[in-house]
């Protein structure tokens, strides 16, 4: 690859994302959470539904009800002029799971030049004939335009953006793969986890692979059938390229489908992969059929866990109030359509970790997110008591509901992260367990 053939091909992609750009900014240029969570200043944000008010105000008509059929319209319109834009996107999504397909499918149908990149030749076959996924979403019909190919070169030469939506332990490889092919791309991470034994981000492998590509990461509450079933969903793209931030909202934003932007990649990053912990946590507590009560306390403290563990990576804590953090956590606790959760429900029946995976039959990435976080957690002193907790039933063999009562004896802390000093510690919970398990196995010689 050649100096100047990658000038050329990332002043072509930067020409493609600023059209997009200008076009999107006429109906979303939302931003997640907050104005520092993103670039860009308060004046150029808003949207389509913000304009129209404004419009509305300054006509003397403020007072007025807006009508919801002229609003829906002016949507319409608005999307329709982005379809047809002369710029179009050409978008490759790699992995052929449920959340990669139902991504190259809303692609596709927003009229985007769109292939979805599979490795097993026959299972291509099978989804370009039937024009379904059946593995992994089946019964929903994939759109006419939508491409297929097992051939990696093929699928990304030539392409503005490529989504990877490969499992994190196949991520690294799969960059290694395209690499050859890079011209001048832009990478996009649909993948929520971590590298196994080295906590390296998706984002993080994308650097050390590919250290000249232009990249984005995208998490939030995305339940893959909910958005086949075009039940209202939304996303954050987060990037520090603006360009990619738009090109991304104009391919994949729909009537049922919202993108918002942010700059912070890490706490975006990590609010998609910690979540899965907390749902391992809650479908366990499911199993023992835990009252409101408890399932409302797991969420708030896992909120907490999640800001106090991002703060220390260097994320915004204010992203966890967003989509990526309370939105996705909530979505993934609270649904059977979540695998982690399936996972922990299992668990919590009985089954031991290996059975599980193995029932389930899909990357539950929260089991590998369990160790990694534990581990770093407690060599750098982060307070993460549910995750220790998990990871001394799934990985020392400690009884659930006995980890789950040392808990709530453990120390005392205030309600709200970064409000007051906190003085307790993994070590110091780890001690607390250690004695209380120690004083168990007295009880139970003196018992013999």
């Amino acid at each position: 690859m050649t100096s100047s053939s990658k000038k050329n091909t990332s002043k072509q992609l930067t020409a493609s994302q600023d059209a997009n750009a200008n076009e999107i900014n006429s109906i979303d240029t939302d931003t997640d959470v907050s104005d520092d969570n993103t670039s860009g200043s308060t004046e150029k944000q808003g949207g389509l539904l913000a304009s129209i008010i404004e419009r509305a105000t300054k006509s003397g008509r403020g007072r007025k009800k807006l009508v919801p059929s002229k609003v829906e319209a002016a949507v319409a319109k608005n999307m329709a002029e982005i379809h047809k834009s002369p710029t179009q996107l050409r978008l490759a999504f790699l992995g052929g799971g449920s959340f990669g397909t139902a991504m190259a499918n809303l692609a596709a149908r927003n009229g985007c030049d769109t292939t979805l990149w599979v490795r097993d030749k026959r299972i291509v076959k099978s989804m370009a004939k039937l024009r379904m996924n059946k593995k992994y979403l089946p019964g929903f019909k994939l759109d006419d335009r939508l491409k297929f190919n097992h051939d990696l070169a093929a699928a990304v030469k030539d392409k503005d953006i490529i989504f990877l939506a490969v499992p994190s332990s196949a991520f690294r490889e799969t960059l290694k793969n395209i690499a050859p092919y890079i011209t001048g791309q832009s990478i996009v991470s649909l993948t929520k986890g971590m590298e196994k034994d080295t906590f390296a981000m998706m984002s993080d492998i994308i650097k050390e692979e590919l250290p000249e590509v232009n990249f984005g990461v995208m998490s939030g509450p995305n339940l893959a059938i909910e958005i086949m079933k075009n039940m209202p969903s939304a996303t954050v793209i987060a990037s520090h390229s603006e360009p990619l931030r738009h090109a991304v909202q104009a391919a994949l934003h729909s009537a049922f489908f919202r993108v918002f932007a942010s700059d912070d990649i890490r706490g975006v990053e990590l609010g998609g992969a910690l979540k899965n912990i907390y749902a391992i946590a809650m479908g366990m507590a499911a199993a023992y059929d835990v009252g409101e009560n408890t399932k409302a306390m797991l969420l708030t403290r896992a909120l907490a866990e999640m800001s106090r563990f991002g703060v220390e990576e260097g994320a915004n804590p204010l992203t966890f109030l967003g989509l990526s953090g309370v939105g996705d956590l909530y979505a993934t606790c609270s649904s059977e359509l979540s695998r982690n959760y399936r996972i922990g429900n299992m668990l919590g029946r009985g089954m031991n970790i290996d059975a599980a995976v193995k029932k389930l039959g899909q990357t539950a990435e929260g089991v590998n997110t369990i160790q990694q976080v534990h581990e770093k957690a407690s060599k750098q002193g982060i307070y993460m008591p549910i995750t220790h907790a998990l990871y001394a039933v799934i990985y020392e063999d400690k009884a659930a509901l006995g980890v789950a009562l040392h808990l709530m004896e453990a120390g005392f802390r205030s309600d709200v992260e970064f409000v007051m000093a906190h003085d307790h510690s993994n070590a110091a919970l780890s001690a607390q367990m250690q004695a209380a398990a120690q004083d168990n196995n007295d009880d139970d010689a003196d018992d013999k």
